[in-house]
């Protein structure tokens, strides 16, 4: 361990680093001023500092709340040397950090008891301190693994869903990653950004209670088809409900509100403008956008353009004008997102894996 002795004079410099010696393997500094000293605890970490109180240039008292203030000595043991037993000095060196007292003349064997002492409490302080940190790293891996299982189990379950009505499973991959594009345009929380991700997959959740017959009819639905199939934003947000998790709070105020419209004609609950949640405004549009350029079998794939043009169309009626400029801003990276989407099976949400097939436009239930 380190040891710094501050003391003026040279022959006591001389005889207390001398007799620390006797310590054993310890590394131990002497300096004779207080500023060189300072310097040098700027620049090592000592594990025990020794100062001497009258000195030329500054006080041991002044050593003492200058090296408090440096990072990494809160909890360094410093001991003031001082032949004053004034008790308002000692009350103010404790004041600015003091651990202890020498009397001067120093007795070498005191010296080296207490320093012994002192230097076993900063062992076991740098032990407890390493001890920490351990068991920090390990509550923090353990969450983040924690975390990585719930996003793959949310995922995996918005993928069985999703296969009903998109056997590639691509598009709540897809809708994920516009989401994220789109809220990161508009806000600059990153844990926001990231959530939103992760929440948007479950969109749909409530389709798990529409009838197959329903969900994949070729064609249009009826009336009392489409009351049905929209049920499935309350179904979705009453199996999500009661989740203790931002993300999971996050995801099930997305499935009951993405089918709101900004005008107030959407569904469940009528709701209009900003009383509509973020989530769900900037889901709708990432949703609908997909939809559109997507198979399924009641319509066939709109090419990316005419996609694009039909949410400018809706910007303002079904849509949040503040999410259609985002949209648009990012739209090199919705382009790339849709270039890059595979034929083969879908893997957990990545910027990497998402595509998709492009044929002539038709109308999309989404939009009904």
């Amino acid at each position: 361990m380190r040891i710094c002795v501050v003391e003026d004079q040279v022959t006591s410099l001389a005889v207390l680093t001398g007799a620390l010696r006797r310590l054993g393997e310890h590394e131990i500094e002497g300096f004779s001023a207080p500023d060189p000293a300072l310097e040098r605890c700027a620049e090592v970490q000592f594990d025990l500092v020794f100062v001497d109180h009258q000195m030329p240039g500054k006080t041991g008292v002044e050593v003492i709340g200058e090296l408090r203030r440096f990072p990494g000595y809160d909890h360094v043991p410093i001991i003031m040397i001082t032949a004053d037993h004034d008790r308002d000095l000692r009350i103010e060196a404790i004041n600015q950090g003091a651990t202890d007292f020498l009397n001067k003349p120093v007795d070498p064997q005191e010296l080296r008891i207490r320093a012994r002492n002192l230097l076993s409490l900063r062992q076991a302080q740098l032990e407890l301190a390493d001890r920490a940190l351990h068991l920090a790293s390990e509550v923090e891996r353990a969450t983040r693994k924690l975390a990585d299982r719930e996003r793959e189990v949310i995922w995996r379950l918005a993928r069985a869903i999703d296969l009903r009505d998109d056997m590639t499973g691509h598009h709540v991959t897809r809708v994920a990653r516009v989401s994220q594009l789109i809220a990161c345009r508009i806000r600059s929380d990153a844990d926001f950004c990231k959530t939103i991700f992760l929440a948007a997959p479950l969109h749909d959740t409530g389709k798990i209670a529409i009838p197959d017959a329903i969900l994949n009819k070729p064609g249009r639905l009826s009336d009392a088809e489409m009351v049905i199939m929209r049920r499935h934003a309350e179904f979705g947000a009453e199996l999500l409900a009661g989740g203790e998790s931002e993300l999971m709070r996050l995801a099930c105020e997305i499935a009951l509100t993405h089918h709101e419209k900004w005008d107030g004609s959407g569904y469940p609950a009528g709701l209009a403008g900003d009383a509509i949640p973020l989530s769900g405004r900037i889901v709708a549009v990432a949703d609908v956008f997909d939809a559109l350029c997507s198979l399924r079998p009641y319509k066939q794939v709109w090419p990316l353009a005419e996609g694009r043009a039909e949410i400018h169309r809706l910007s303002g009626s079904h849509f949040d004008p503040d999410c259609v400029r985002a949209f648009d801003a990012c739209w090199p990276e919705i382009e790339e997102i849709y270039s890059k989407m595979s034929s083969g099976p879908a893997t957990p949400p990545r910027p990497d894996l998402f595509p998709g097939p492009v044929r002539a436009p038709q109308p999309s239930r989404s939009l009904q």
